[in-house]
Formats: C-alpha cells, structure tokens, sequence
C-alpha cells in the first residue's frame, strides 16, 4: 500500500488536473466554438490543456528549485533527485509552452496549418512582432535555458540565480490572460504574477517531496516537511489575498457567483480552503507523529500527502478553465473611459482629484507586491525580537522602531496618495523616489535586520542553507564586498539619478507596470546600500575611517544638489508627451511642475543627508570616546608601556 501510495501522489494531481479542466472547459464555456474564426476542436480544448501543463511543468521546476537550495542537503541523496525533478519539470515548462504558443497563434490568426513558406512567415512574425507572440517565445527561450542549467548547475549558489531565471519566466505569462480591465491592468498584473509564483512554490515543492521520499530516512524527512510547511503556509497566504484581488476585479459583487465564471472561482476557493486545512494538519499534528512513529509506518502520512495533492489538481484544473472563460465583468479599454482626457488615454484610468494635503493621505492605490512584502516584513521582524525576548535576550527597542517606521512608510510611498498620482506629476513622482532612496532606507538601516536574523535563526549543521546562511553569504561575497564600499555606493547612488532620468529608463519605468517595481526596488536598493555603507549596524566587509565616510557624503550631497539644480532651472521637458500631454488643468505648466521636482529633489532629498552628516558624526564622536576608554584601561594594567616606547623612541632619534 506504501508503495501504491507513492504512486499516486503526483499521478492523481495529473488525472484530477485534467478531469478539472476538462469540466470547467465545458461549464465555463471556455471551449465553446465561436460564431466567427472557429480555430477548431483541437486548438479550443488544445490551448487550455497545454497551458495546464505549463502551470504544472513551471511549479516543478520553481518548487523543486527552491526546495533544493533551501531545505535539502548536497550532502544527501535527496538534493540531486530533487534537481532532477526541476530539470524535468523545466523541460516539460519548455515544450509546453511550444505547444501553447503554437496553438495561440492558431486561436488569434485562425491559420489553417500548412508546410508553405507563407504559414512559417505568418508565424515568424506573430512570434516576433507581436507581444502576444513574443511573450510564448520568451517563456520557451527562458524555460529551455533553465532546463539546461538544471541539469548543468549542482552548486547551490549557482542555482540560486537559476532559480531567479525561473522566476522571471513568469513575468511574460502574467501580463497575458485575463488582465483586468485598462483601468485594473497594473494590480491584476501583480496578482496573477504572485499568484502563479506561490502556487508554483507551493504545489512544486510538495511535489519534489512526493517524488523525493525515497531518499529521506524519518529524520530527514520531519526536517525538510518543516522547513516546506513555512514555505507551504506564506504561498497560502500569498495565493489567498492575491487570489481574492484576481477574483474581485473579475468578479466585483456577490450576484456574478452564480455565474458559470464565479461557480469555478468558487470551486477553486474550495479547494483553496481544504488546502489550507492540509496545512493546517500537517503543522499541528501530522509532523509531530511522524517524528514519534516507528521508521516504516508512514504509509498513512503519504496517503495525505496524494489527497493534497488531488486537491492542487482541483485548484489547478479549475484556475486553466478560469483563464479561459468569459468574465461576467467586461474589461474596460481606454477608449470607454468616461473621462475624455488625454491623460486618461495614457494611463488607463481616469483622471484622480485635484492634489491636496488630505488627498495625498486619503487616496490609495494599493500595489499588492508591496503591500504583501511590507506586511511579511514586519512580521518576520518582529517575529525575531519575540524569539530573542522568549530566550531571554535583549534587542534594542528603538530597532525595532527604526524598521516598522520605514516599513509603514515604505508601504504608503508604494500604496498611498504618491502612488496615486506619481504617474501624472512629476513632481510627486520625485517625491516618491526621494522618499523610497533617501527617507526609508535612514529608517531602515539602523534597524539592524540582518544582526537580528543572525541572532534570531539557528545555524543549521546538515549543510543546507537557511535565511542565515544566505544572508551570511551575501553579506561575505566580493561582489557585496565591491559595492558596499561607502565611494562605490556613492557612485552607484548618484549616477542612477542621472542615468535613470536622461535615458530610456525614465519612459519604461513611467509608463510600463514592469519598469516602475523595477524602478521602485532599484531606488530602494542602492538608498539602502549607501546608508548602510555609512552608518549601518549589520556586518560588513568595509569599515573605513570616519572622515571617509563625511567626505564621501559631503560629496554625494553637492552632486545631489546639482541634479535638483539641473531640473530647476533646465528649458527642456522630460517625458514630454506623457507629463506634458495630461491635459490636466492644475494651474501649473508640466514644465513648472518638472522644476517643483527638482526643488523636490535638492531640498527634501538633502534632509535624510544632513541626518546622515549628524549621524555620522556622532558615530565618529562615540568611537573616539571608545579607543580612549581602551587606551585608558590599557594604560592602567601595564603602566603605559606603549608612550613608554614612544618616548624612548624619540629620545634614540635625538
């Protein structure tokens, strides 16, 4: 029976995957053949079932990537045949997308297949020229290249970054599908984007375990099911919350359940719960008796295991037919946006009130990406500090005020009235960025978080790498090492600022969803380096002098201050069909508005940099005042032998 249940695991996720889909395709209507452009039978239920097979194929893969590097040991057989099952699930990632892509091209262009040189030109050019095409064809390129690495790449480190290539194949499936109305596109984006990621994490990961468990003895096993199960329980809530944004766009009121699109979010919610109670079980109750149980009666543990799993095929099936099938809410173009401003037209939504001081603190656009990281973040956070105080350690409290000020502020910087209308002024646009690369990163540092985890979390022996090794790392690794000296920092610091406004990054992170979180982190990363690179708290590979770090503020600050002066008193108008084609009546010419940025920029970004100058300076004052009490103490045990020497030294010279 033990055997027959090791089977059915991942074989009853696949047959209850399939029978789902195949339901909700008939349900749903998502199969049903179209009045006009019929692409036939085998392209309406093709397309469906291969996109399932995708969904499965990229959670082997990420799952078992991640469980790789984070809960398996090289040193034990397991690590292999877990990479083994990424590489696998790679390769079937890489050719289901072919086939996905394929018959997408066939839905969209309604193409009769043929050998002819027209048919291969049609093709080239649906895979080349349009997104919709070049998106399927980054999704074969990238999940070609990791199935490759996979079976290429055993050190831990290096599958890592392949683990971020996975990860980033994600990025052109969720700017496909059901995207949400023009108005909705940017938080449906991040929604299917976290939704896929977790789900990956979630169902690959317990899969790879399924399919690994021959290698792992009880003790083994206990450890990695718990290591997997915190895994298991963020993607829960991950896929939950941003489950119910998806469901919400599309659903938006209770009356369109009972429509065929809202009876399989319904499904889906079903199985979404029950999984929810697996985890529950296993956390509570399943890990603990399988520690205590004698070595080979597990048999009833691997039967839950294949139930979960039946229900990840539910949830599964369910989400492929949910993609397919018609929203009771229509999705809105820009075209039937009410408002007939231009500003409309380039946004996608309709033009927000006029700025004001209550507006600026009233007026949310949530980002779900930050409002998840925020939360998790303080979270963990404090979860650290309750640790150290069970165990009778101190951490200081003004820590743990520093980083939950800079997470709310973080939060309301990405979600609240800056983000609402950074995407129409530039000048709370610079706002913004000030905020993210200068204000939160001097709350953040002195929070400590990588001090607090290396205090907080247990060395692990087994030769896997947790959060503390990974971070220990980091922190230890020549390209940290290279970037984190305060004048590299600096450097880094400074000419983003230039770089970022005087090229085309400026227009893709303004008017792409993808290029503004890139935006948002990048500003966010390198603000966070050079504070740390100055007054930081956390180990690092350079501790130079004092008046070092004072020089290379004074000197970042008087470039700052050149870029504010830039934009202050420059003629010409960045992003000027975009900023300067609003349409929007606020009393203040866009070139004004662009000049209001850069006051932005040299003043309120010159105040975290005086705080920092302050900083530093008391650091510099404190650590003086150390060497003397050391030079004091020392003095008394051996009668200052050293200006002893000194002296004697002069007098030998005289």
């Amino acid at each position: 029976m033990l055997r027959i249940s090791r089977i059915a695991g991942p074989a009853i996720l696949l047959v209850v995957a399939s029978v789902a889909v195949i339901a909700g395709l008939q349900y749903g209507g998502g199969a049903v053949a179209p009045i006009l452009l019929d692409p036939g039978a085998v392209v309406r239920w093709g397309l469906p079932i291969s996109k399932l097979v995708v969904n499965v194929g990229l959670a082997a893969t990420i799952g078992a990537l991640l469980l790789a590097i984070f809960a398996m040991s090289p040193k034990h057989d397991e690590y292999s045949l877990t990479l083994d099952v990424a590489a696998a699930g790679a390769a079937v990632w890489a050719v289901a997308s072919a086939f996905t892509g394929f018959f997408t091209f066939l839905s969209v262009r309604n193409q009769p297949i043929d050998l002819t040189n027209a048919f291969g030109d049609v093709l080239a050019s649906f895979l080349t020229v349009t997104e919709l095409g070049q998106a399927w064809l980054a999704t074969v390129l990238i999940a070609a290249v990791v199935t490759v690495l996979c079976f290429a790449v055993r050190n831990p480190t290096g599958l890592a970054f392949v683990l971020v290539l996975a990860v980033a194949g994600l990025v052109p499936m969720a700017l496909q599908g059901h995207s949400g109305g023009t108005e909705d596109h940017d938080a449906a984006t991040s929604a299917i984007f976290l939704h896929l990621l977790f789900a990956a994490l979630w169902l690959g990961g317990l899969l790879a375990i399924a399919i690994a468990q021959p290698t792992l003895t009880k003790k083994r096993l206990t450890v990695v099911l718990r290591r997997y199960s915190t895994v298991a329980l963020i993607s829960f809530i991950v896929v939950s919350v941003s489950g119910y944004v998806s469901a919400e766009i599309r659903v938006e009121n209770l009356a369109n359940l009972l429509t065929p699109y809202g009876i399989l979010v319904v499904v889906k919610v079903f199985a979404l719960i029950m999984l929810g109670l697996f985890g529950a079980v296993y956390r509570n109750y399943a890990i603990g008796r399988l520690e205590s149980s004698r070595p080979k009666s597990r048999g009833w543990f691997w039967w839950i295991v294949s139930a979960e799993l039946a229900f990840m095929g539910l949830a599964s099936g369910a989400a492929t037919a949910l993609a397919v099938t018609p929203t009771p809410v229509p999705e809105i173009v820009a075209a039937d946006i009410p408002d007939s401003s231009s500003a409309a037209y380039l946004t996608g939504s309709p033009l927000p009130p006029p700025v004001s001081v209550s507006n600026l603190f009233t007026l949310w656009s949530f980002d779900l990406i930050w409002v998840l990281l925020t939360a998790f973040a303080i979270f963990f956070y404090l979860a650290g500090v309750w640790r150290l105080h069970k165990r009778g350690d101190r951490w200081p409290i003004h820590r743990t005020v520093f980083w939950v000020s800079g997470m709310v502020l973080l939060f309301y910087i990405t979600n609240g009235g800056v983000n609402v209308y950074g995407g129409y002024l530039f000048s709370i646009h610079m706002l913004g960025h000030m905020t993210l690369g200068m204000m939160i990163p001097v709350l953040l540092v002195p929070g400590a978080p990588i001090t607090l985890v290396m205090r907080a979390v247990a060395k692990r022996t087994d030769g896997s790498r947790g959060a503390r090794e990974w971070l220990l790392l980091i922190v230890h690794s020549r390209y940290l090492a290279t970037i984190g000296h305060p004048v590299v920092a600096a450097g880094i610091f400074v000419f983003s600022l230039w770089i970022f406004y005087y090229t085309p990054l400026f227009r893709w992170a303004t008017t792409d969803h993808v290029g503004h979180e890139w935006m948002t982190i990048h500003f966010l990363a390198t603000g966070y380096l050079f504070v740390q690179s100055l007054i930081g708290v956390d180990p690092s590979p350079h501790r130079p002098a004092y008046p070092i770090r004072l020089l290379t503020l004074l000197a970042t600050m008087a470039f700052h201050a050149f870029f504010g002066l830039s934009l202050m008193t420059g003629s010409g108008l960045l992003l000027a069909d975009w900023y300067g084609a609003m349409g929007w009546d606020t009393g203040v010419s866009a070139l004004q508005d662009q000049r209001i940025g850069g006051g932005i920029a040299w003043s309120v970004g010159e105040i975290p940099t005086i705080s920092l100058a302050i900083a530093v300076v008391i650091m510099w004052r404190r650590s003086d005042g150390r060497d003397t009490v050391r030079y004091d103490r020392r003095a008394e045990r051996d009668g200052d032998a050293e200006l002893d020497a000194y002296n004697e030294m002069l007098a030998q010279r005289r």
